[in-house]
């Protein structure tokens, strides 16, 4: 398995075309392309497709718009950018369809419902990369089910972020809706890394009292009185942070623990607050007895979570050293949480020395406790690499 990755900030394609061929110049043959392009672009997505097939010849093509793009150390946000990830992967299966909300398979469908839709048979098995309008798909339905169907299975993306205007690109097609969705089996690996880069303060409570997304009680007491405690307790700086609306709510997976250990949190907005009810608006829908803990967002935390989740991912041994890595990261992330730019590019190369490919999105995708979820303010990587030492 080779992978290489391109990044131009031209905005003439016929200056674009001849700079990413030279950065993929490593690459005789294309199986997968997957491109991701700034708005500056999109009006001349179709035409942009056409000229990335003819130049790489790839036998699979996806990507989408967004509102910035990420290549290897770099991160480019608010300005034009075009980003490839090219990979000749011996020994591996593709599969990509395109997938509407009206498309899938009901709620009380079975496995073989989802395998049939998709195309895509559960062994060997095959991991996913999906990218979503968010304007026209949730793409929760689709995760639930890809959970279900493959519950071994990697799954990673994100939502394009070009506001109302999104262009996917599938194959010789250019979609303006929907989600795509490529599958991925044989002789590869992917290994999802996922820093939603918050803290913990304050202590674990129980959900006494909820209504859909509407927080009521917290181990017999109201919301709103729990977290003025909270507030008291913490130092100035933290006092601060939780005012600049950096203030979330972890609810906890549902994923085994030993005695004594602290849950995974899958980390939700706190939307507002109604202080005559001492409720709180979360962004997510609640259910009565789940465990949850308030969190803080910073660039610290952030910074701190990405570190150590890498440290655990170079400490484990593998049988082959990874080849390629794609990021979906939060908008919300780069300049606006960190002050600076490139931070979780360079944070990644620096600890994995693969090409990287990405873009800033209007939502993540990746694993959490066991279970695939449409994340916030979360960068989700998707580390690639051959099962097994390549065939051919």
């Amino acid at each position: 398995m080779k992978w290489a990755s391109a990044l131009t900030q031209s905005t003439r394609l016929s200056e674009a075309l001849p700079e990413l061929a030279s950065q993929l110049s490593g690459l005789d043959e294309i199986d997968l392309l997957v491109a991701f392009i700034s708005p500056h672009y999109r009006e001349r997505a179709l035409e942009l497709s056409g000229l990335l097939r003819k130049e790489f010849g790839p036998k699979t093509l996806i990507g989408c718009s967004a509102v910035g793009v990420v290549g290897t150390r770099r991160e480019l946000e608010l300005e034009p950018g075009i980003v490839l990830a090219a990979a000749h992967l011996p020994g591996v299966t593709r599969t990509a369809v395109a997938i509407s909300q009206e498309d899938l398979p009901s709620p009380d469908a079975g496995p073989g419902a989802w395998i049939e839709r998709l195309g895509i048979p559960q062994d060997p098995k095959p991991h996913f990369v999906i990218l979503s309008d968010p304007t026209s798909s949730d793409p929760t339905s689709l995760l639930e089910g890809l959970d279900f169907a493959y519950p071994e299975s990697a799954k990673i993306g994100g939502l394009a972020s070009d506001g109302s205007s999104n262009a996917l690109f599938l194959d010789d097609r250019v979609l303006s809706g929907g989600t795509v969705v490529l599958g991925l089996s044989g002789n590869l690996e992917v290994e999802p890394i996922v820093a939603q880069g918050c803290r913990p303060i304050g202590a674990g409570y129980r959900i006494t009292g909820c209504k859909h997304n509407f927080l009521l009680e917290l181990d017999g007491r109201r919301p709103t009185q729990v977290l003025e405690d909270i507030y008291e307790e913490l130092a100035q700086t933290d006092q601060e942070e939780f005012l600049h609306r950096s203030l979330h709510l972890g609810v906890a997976t549902t994923g085994l623990l030993e005695e004594g250990q602290e849950p995974e949190y899958l980390i939700r907005n706190v939307l507002g607050a109604d202080p005559r009810r001492g409720a709180l608006a979360i962004g997510a829908n609640l259910r009565q007895g789940q465990q949850v803990r308030f969190h803080l967002r910073d660039a610290e935390a952030a910074r701190a979570d990405l570190t150590d989740l890498l440290g655990r991912y170079t400490s484990r041994s593998r049988p082959v050293a990874p080849a390629g890595a794609l990021l979906f990261a939060c908008a919300g992330r780069g300049r606006h949480l960190f002050g600076e730019p490139n931070c979780d590019a360079v944070a990644f190369a620096d600890a994995i020395d693969v090409p990287l490919a990405g873009f800033f999105c209007a939502g993540e995708i990746g694993p959490v406790g066991g279970s695939t979820s449409l994340l916030g303010y979360t960068s989700s990587f998707g580390v690639f690499r051959s099962a097994s030492e390549d065939v051919g």
